[in-house]
């Protein structure tokens, strides 16, 4: 369960990052947004 809970942490906290700080990473705020929107069992790869 300690997983899942840090998956949905990251998530949360993926969807808080500015743009600049996704762009450094090589995500579009899209694609944040998408995979913040993810339930926190969905845990099979975050590219859909």
């Amino acid at each position: 369960m300690d997983r899942l809970a840090q998956l949905r942490r990251e998530r949360n906290q993926l969807h808080e990052l500015s743009d600049e700080l996704l762009r450094d990473i090589g995500l579009t705020r899209h694609e944040a947004n998408r995979e913040s929107r993810r339930h926190f069992w969905d845990d099979i790869g975050w590219r859909r």
